[in-house]
């Protein structure tokens, strides 16, 4: 099996919102130079996890990222009759077990990512202290973290457990921030909205005024997945990490953050995938995009870009994977379906 699965894609967003930092406007990064549009993995990560796409494939294999499963429990426990101080005291023992557990909340301090396996444990225990109406026992309590949890997602963006630092799991998947190929000017778009009931006798002006910030461009967007590292998170299950891999391609391919989608309706799919295996040393070809692409074509001059520093280091460093495939939506060449068979192939 080929370690390591790269992904490089080219993805050209319309003018959209899609990541937004804490004033609002389209996040940015400075490369090269000059100002670049920016989506964070963070957000990327969240919309694939979530997505139809993810769920239809994995959807039994995934998992849940919260902080509120002590308030499920108590809530769960209080509707099958369980009195309002022993739902709070068990609810409390059973979320201390993911992380801690704030004073006087039921909240987990940190997001715990919770596989599919320690959800239904946690439902089985809540059944039983229903049924046999008493405190969870500490062999019950302890049993409810998996050491060997099994779900896509943990699988491949990992989790840390602060408070249990031996049920963490390594992430078998790195992705990059999303930058734009070339340079951008972040616009702002004032808009106005009219009350349907002013027929303009008194006042005829707008019954609300905004002000929003928005940007378009095309972005390169690379992945490196460690399949051996997922197969190993996904205990040795390689039926489940070809699956994996099939789900993260389609959703690099189809699915993007949701921001400002109601105002902006800016999906889009890839125009340009390149997928690679091999076992040698992975690196980015972000290089490609340090000098701005510029001209009135940037999608043909960020391939043209894309695949001359690809040769280029090939050159220099010898092969840098062993084999490669395309998808290139521009030309009409080459199909996802036999890109995902491609990468999910062990």
């Amino acid at each position: 099996m080929e370690r390591f699965l790269q992904l490089h894609l080219l993805t050209s967003y319309p003018p959209a919102n899609l990541n937004r930092d804490d004033r609002g406007r389209p996040k940015t990064a400075v490369m090269g130079g000059c100002l670049r549009l920016r989506i964070s993995s963070q957000s990327l990560k969240r919309a694939w996890r979530t997505s139809d796409v993810f769920r239809a494939s994995l959807d039994k294999h995934s998992g849940t990222r919260t902080k509120r499963l002590g308030l499920y429990v108590a809530d769960k426990l209080k509707e099958n009759k369980v009195s309002d101080g022993d739902a709070t005291k068990w609810a409390r023992a059973i979320a201390e077990q993911f992380g801690k557990v704030e004073k006087d909340s039921l909240m987990i301090s940190q997001l715990a990512h919770i596989g599919p396996d320690e959800w239904s444990a946690v439902d089985r225990l809540m059944m039983t202290l229903c049924n046999e109406k008493r405190m969870p026992k500490d062999e019950e309590l302890e049993s409810l973290r998996s050491p060997e949890v099994k779900a896509s997602d943990i699988a491949l963006f990992g989790r840390m457990m602060a408070e249990h630092v031996a049920n963490n799991v390594d992430a078998a998947a790195q992705v990059a921030h999303a930058v734009t190929t070339h340079r951008v000017t972040v616009e702002d778009d004032y808009f106005t909205a009219v009350d349907d009931l002013n027929i303009g006798r008194e006042d005829g002006g707008a019954a609300h005024i905004g002000e929003t910030e928005f940007a378009a461009g095309l972005f390169y967007q690379y992945l490196c997945i460690d399949r051996e590292l997922l197969v190993s998170n996904l205990r040795g299950d390689i039926g489940l990490a070809s699956r994996t891999i099939e789900a993260l391609l389609e959703c690099a391919s189809t699915v993007g953050p949701t921001g400002k989608q109601a105002s902006f309706a800016s999906r889009a799919r890839a125009s340009y995938i390149v997928a690679e295996k091999g076992n040698q040393q992975p690196r980015s070809l972000s290089v490609a995009f340090l000098k701005p692409i510029d001209g009135d074509d940037i999608l043909t001059n960020s391939i043209q870009s894309l695949e001359t520093t690809m040769n280029n280091m090939d050159s220099v460093y010898g092969p840098c994977a062993d084999r490669r495939k395309t998808v290139n939506a521009v030309t009409g060449e080459g199909k996802l379906e036999e890109l995902s068979r491609f990468a999910a192939e062990m």
